[in-house]
């Protein structure tokens, strides 16, 4: 509540959420607001819907480009990989060959656990958030997706992830199956350049 106005973070109907400022009521809440604030916040409210319609054309052309791209498709056949995470995946790994296993190209992005040795016993602390932060933000966002609708699937992944958020907790197991992905999408991708190499 702000000046006699509520506003809410979200704007919910059934299962899609939009920010509050894409409301159609908004404009109206404006004019509740005082004088002095109304020109202010107009023009903040103009500049969302302006950046607002930047990214959804930048995303429009991101899905044209990942649907004509036939590495992307078989990317995108990995749960919890959509058109953003498989190209921004391609974007940033770039080449394939220079990470020798799936587990280097997880540390390169940074969700691995950090190490930590005290009396020759080592110890796993959080991820070391190391490389692309955008890259590591989406896999994480496909991992939380993919975990939300566990309850409804019994394949071999989704009972390995029911278990180890039993064992581990949400956060965790949403951290391991991002390390998970990384290292599958990189395993797609260096097999398919095999086969070309060797055909």
């Amino acid at each position: 509540m702000r000046a006699g106005c509520a506003c809410c973070a979200s704007s919910c109907a059934g299962d899609r959420c939009s920010p509050f400022w894409r409301s159609r009521e908004l404009p109206q809440r404006l004019e509740r607001l005082p004088a002095l604030l109304r020109p202010l916040l107009q023009e903040a409210y103009e500049r969302l819907v302006e950046l607002q319609r930047h990214l959804d054309v930048h995303t429009r052309r991101i899905q044209q480009l990942v649907h004509s791209d036939p590495l992307c498709q078989r990317l995108m056949g990995e749960r919890g990989v959509g058109p953003m995470v498989a190209s921004a995946d391609v974007a940033t790994i770039a080449d394939p060959t220079r990470y020798r296993n799936g587990r280097q190209v997880s540390a390169s992005l940074g969700i691995v656990p950090r190490q930590h040795s005290s009396g020759g016993k080592p110890t796993l602390l959080g991820i070391s958030k190391r490389g692309d932060r955008y890259l590591r933000m989406l896999l994480i966002h496909g991992a939380r997706a993919v975990i939300r609708h566990l309850p409804r699937k019994t394949d071999p992944l989704s009972r390995w992830l029911q278990r180890l958020i039993e064992r581990r907790g949400i956060n965790r197991a949403t951290v391991a199956l991002a390390n998970k992905t990384a290292r599958r999408l990189w395993a797609i991708w260096r097999a398919e350049q095999l086969q070309l190499t060797s055909a």
